[in-house]
């Protein structure tokens, strides 16, 4: 399968070979699936936290003598029972982190790079030559491939890092930024369009080719 390759002004530069095996059928969604799942679950703090018996403040003599009173026997006042005492079962800080495998991360990625080619939701351009960090360079530049960051969100993948593409970029709130290296099938999946650099498509085309 072959992409069309563009120049910054927009116009055809020719086409660009893909680098992995699209996937045609309807297979590895559940790959893609746990991949998300997984990275959303990572995204959770997991600092939760409320106070057991042994933790909260108080004395732990015993408030009445056991029998004699007509009341219900009781021990301390941390008891979970009491106002003010701890929590019992509550949460506690921890991981919300799940694993998946090399190998279906992999097939997530090709699977998800798969259906936005067939879908044409990709671009990819020979290079974004920036000469300031300049936001209004950038929107022209948009401008020229016919982007609308006020209508659709951008996921601008490049080879490497970039400080006037990463300055120009971040006051638009539709624009993310990624590297080759870095983007991830939820990167992929999220945005409407998908704009590569030339060097970023052929990094992404060598990881999704990986076995």
């Amino acid at each position: 399968m072959k992409v069309e390759l563009k120049d910054s002004k927009g116009n055809a530069a020719g086409d660009m070979e893909v680098g992995f095996a699209v996937i045609e059928d309807g297979s590895a969604t559940q790959a893609v699936h746990d991949v998300v799942v997984a990275h959303m679950a990572a995204q959770r703090s997991g600092t939760a936290c409320t106070k057991t018996v042994g933790e909260v403040s108080g004395s732990g003599k015993k408030l009445w003598r056991q029998k004699g009173t007509g009341r219900a026997r009781t021990g301390q006042k941390r008891s979970p029972i009491w106002r003010g005492g701890g929590v019992a079962f509550g949460p506690r800080p921890r991981s919300y982190r799940k694993k998946v495998s090399q190998s279906t991360r992999t097939l997530a990625l090709r699977k998800a790079m798969s259906e936005r080619l067939k879908m044409g939701d990709v671009i990819v351009i020979d290079e974004i030559g920036l000469e300031a960090p300049k936001t209004k360079q950038f929107l022209a530049f948009l401008s020229a491939l016919n982007l609308d960051p006020e209508k659709k969100t951008i996921q601008v993948v490049i080879g490497g890092a970039d400080d006037n593409i990463a300055l120009a970029a971040r006051n638009l709130q539709r624009v993310s930024l990624t590297t080759g290296d870095t983007l991830n099938t939820y990167d992929i999946l999220r945005s409407d369009i998908l704009l590569f650099t030339k060097a970023a498509f052929e990094t992404v085309g060598q990881r999704a080719s990986k076995k």
